[in-house]
Order: structure tokens, then sequence, then C-alpha cells
């Protein structure tokens, strides 16, 4: 299993990008300061480590600096606010593999971060299921129906999930309900789920794949495996 350290001493923004980058395949360490990060370097090197400059005990230049002075060099993608052509130019002659300003494209940064991986020897392992003319990456939130991308709402896309890691298994209603809207609302309006069935049938071009079983609730049809 690859490994990835973020060094972001933003916790929002360190939370989200440990969501956006963790797969099954991956694990993602966080630190939010350059001593806790030395002393998780001290476990051993991750795959790859993505550093910001501005951390509250230093710069992350020192880190990187330390980093390239070792036998072993993971590469280090830099991110930060300081995005003059001094900084970045600074930011890569001390040895980083790439440099990102803020803010960010979560999309950007985990091509980035692929690409990263791949120039190290680590390609990333494949996270999309693919039926027929439809591929489905739940991880790294990417959707597309006959080679065209599909953009899905959250609700949308837990929905596909719900029936695509069930396909061929009928899904009652109350049950895609309870685990749609989970954010502990009181009342869902009786006709949300039927919407969103319809809003996912027509953005996929799925109507012969998301079958109504009348009276029961939803199925996604096997009809390609």
């Amino acid at each position: 299993m690859e490994q990835i350290l973020i060094v972001e001493d933003d916790r929002l923004l360190n939370q989200g990008l440990c969501k956006a980058l963790k797969t099954a395949q991956r694990q993602v360490l966080s630190c939010g300061d350059l001593r806790t990060a030395r002393e998780q370097l001290l476990c051993g090197l991750p795959d790859l480590i993505l550093l910001d400059l501005n951390l509250p005990d230093g710069n992350g230049l020192l880190l990187l600096q330390e980093l390239r002075a070792q036998s072993e060099k993971p590469p280090v993608i830099l991110l930060t606010a300081n995005d003059t052509d001094e900084d970045v130019v600074t930011g890569l002659e001390q040895g980083a593999d790439d440099y990102i300003t803020k803010p960010f494209s979560l999309a950007v940064l985990r091509a980035r971060v692929n690409t990263q991986l791949r120039k190290a020897g680590k390609e990333p392992a494949e996270t999309a299921v693919r039926i027929g003319p439809y591929s489905f990456d739940f991880i790294n939130q990417r959707f597309c129906a006959e080679g065209a991308p599909v953009e899905l709402g959250r609700t949308e896309q837990k929905l596909l999930r719900l029936l695509v890691e069930n396909r061929g298994r009928t899904m009652e209603r109350a049950a895609l309900v309870d685990r749609i809207w989970t954010d502990g609302a009181d009342f869902v309006d009786e006709n949300a789920l039927s919407v969103t069935v319809k809003r996912l049938r027509d953005k996929l071009n799925a109507q012969d794949c998301i079958k109504t079983v009348y009276g029961i609730g939803y199925v996604w049809v096997n009809e390609y495996e």
C-alpha cells in the first residue's frame, strides 16, 4: 500500500486533502507542524510528501532540505500561498518536485500527485468501477458515460454507489432514503428519492440500467455482466 504524508497546519484544508487523496490502496498520514512531521518520518519514508511552507514552527523548506540530504528522496510537492516567481524558483531549486499555490483545485492536485507517484514508479491502482459504457470512480468523484464525463451531485453519487455496489439486487425505497439522507433530518419528502432517481437516469442515460421495481424500490440490472 502506498503512503502519502501531508504536512499542513490548516486543519480544514488538511482534512480535505486527506479525504481527497485517500483510497483503498493508499494510506494518508497528516501532520500540522515540522516537529510532528519529523517524528513521523522516523517511522519510515512515505511514497510522497505534500508540504506546506508556512508552518507554526518553521519554514517547510527546512524539512525539504533535510529530506534531500538523505539517500532516499521521496517526491515532495510544496503547497503554499507564496506565489511569486521567486518563491516558486526557490522551492524547485531546493529540490521540490512540484509547487502548487493556494487556492488550488483538488482535481488538479490529485492529477499532480498521481503524476509524481507514476514518475517514482508508484502508479496509482485503478479505482474506477467499469460497467459496459460506464466508468464510476467514487473515490475520486469522476463519472463517465459513453466516454463523456458526467457531473453528479452528492445525493446522486450516494444513490449511484448504493445501486452499483448492490447491482442485481433490489434496494428498498426506505433503505435507500435512510442511507442517502443521513444528515439527521427528521423528515425527507417522499418524492425526493423519485426525483433523484430520475435525475441520475437522465444524466447517465441509464433508463435501461436503473429499473423501478414497483411497490418495492430500485435495482441496477446486470445487463453488461
